[in-house]
């Protein structure tokens, strides 16, 4: 965990100033859009070692350090390749998938074939239990009502594309679930 002053802050990754010395850590998009613009900051990090560098990767919530640890154990999933799944989708969204064995939803995220989706579903099932859609996190707090009725919207027979897309328009983050319902209803 690095606790220091906000530098720089990019999608892909920040620089932290901790008494004096500058950590450059990459990071998912979900975790950049959860970042404010605070001066003081305060991220859980996993350090990986190659041969030619040592990678800082950085999370606002231990609930995606832990998720990314579970992606890079898998055969297949590099660091790199986890950090575009939780740029993708939250924890609670791919322990959804790997818990429903939804392949076609992993599958959607770049670079992930079919061969390397079931992979991940069969090494991870058991082992993603705790996040559920009650499990508490900054993620989920600010993507429940959107993921409610994305599967709500689903579960009536809608594309996922095209309700994420008009989600996309309507969502100010202070709608109910609802709210968010009946605007996407008007508008598919």
């Amino acid at each position: 965990m690095l606790n220091g002053r906000l530098v720089e802050k990019n999608p892909t990754e920040l620089l932290i100033d901790c008494s004096g010395v500058c950590y450059e850590v990459k990071i998912s998009l979900n975790t950049f859009s959860v970042l404010g613009d605070e001066e003081s900051i305060r991220i859980f990090t996993r350090l990986i070692v190659r041969e030619d560098a040592h990678i800082l990767y950085g999370f606002a919530a231990k609930e995606e350090r832990e998720m990314f640890n579970f992606l890079i154990s898998v055969s297949g999933i590099g660091p790199n390749t986890a950090m575009i799944m939780l740029s993708s989708l939250i924890p609670e969204e791919i322990a959804h998938a790997i818990q429903t064995e939804d392949v076609v939803t992993i599958q959607k995220i770049k670079g992930i074939g079919a061969k390397t989706a079931q992979r991940v579903i069969i090494d991870l099932k058991g082992k993603v239990l705790k996040f559920t859609s009650n499990s508490e996190n900054l993620f989920a707090q600010s993507n429940t009502n959107r993921f409610d009725a994305l599967t709500a919207l689903v579960s009536l027979g809608f594309d996922k594309k095209s309700a994420e897309k008009v989600l996309d328009k309507i969502d100010t983050g202070d709608q109910n679930v609802e709210q968010l319902i009946k605007e996407a209803l008007r508008l598919l």
